[in-house]
C-alpha cells in the first residue's frame, strides 16, 4: 500500500522497507534494479593550424589587333526633272535607298514632277588599329601552419 495524500500510511498496513536496502522495493517485495544509460553527443571546435591567403596583381601589356567596322553613309542627290503621274514610292537598289522628291509645279494642267532622287548608300569599311592596353590577373597563395607552428600557439594535446 502506498501512503494516502497526507503522506501517512493506511492503518492496518505494514511499515514501508526502507528503499536502500539492496534487492527490497518499497513495499517490502524483492526487487531487481533496472539500470539504463544515456548518451549526450556534442562537438568540440579544435585548433589544428592556421591558413595565410597573400593575394598579388600581376600586370601585362599586350597588342589588340581586332577588326573595327564602321558604316559610311553617301547622300548623292540625283537631279530627274521628268513628269509623274502619282506619288512615287522609296525603293531600294542593292546597298542603295532611293527616296524620290516631288514637287507640284503649276502647268496648264496639273501634273506630279518628279524633282529629284536621293541616293543613300550604305558601305562597310574595315580597319585595323593595333592598342596597347594592360591585363590584370589575381593570385592567390595559401600558406597553412599547424597550431605548434604558429606564434604564440600550443601544440595540439597540450
Amino acid at each position: 500500500m502506498t501512503p494516502d495524500s497526507t503522506g501517512r500510511q493506511p492503518a492496518g498496513a505494514p511499515p514501508p522497507v526502507p528503499a536502500d536496502e539492496p534487492g527490497v522495493g518499497a513495499e517490502g517485495r524483492p526487487s531487481i534494479p533496472v539500470v539504463a544509460e544515456q548518451l549526450r553527443v556534442g562537438t568540440e571546435i579544435v585548433d589544428t593550424g592556421r591558413v595565410r591567403l597573400a593575394k598579388t596583381v600581376r600586370e601585362r601589356e599586350v597588342v589588340v589587333d581586332e577588326p573595327l567596322f564602321e558604316e559610311q553613309v553617301v547622300v548623292e542627290r540625283v537631279r530627274v526633272d521628268r513628269a509623274v503621274d502619282g506619288p512615287v514610292a522609296v525603293r531600294q537598289e542593292g546597298d542603295t535607298l532611293i527616296v524620290p522628291i516631288l514637287e507640284e509645279v503649276p502647268v496648264v494642267v496639273r501634273q506630279l514632277m518628279l524633282r529629284e532622287e536621293v541616293r543613300i548608300t550604305r558601305r562597310r569599311v574595315e580597319t585595323r588599329k593595333p592598342q596597347r592596353v594592360t591585363l590584370r590577373a589575381e593570385e592567390v597563395s595559401v600558406e597553412r601552419s599547424d597550431i605548434g607552428d604558429a606564434p604564440g600557439g600550443a601544440p595540439p594535446g597540450a
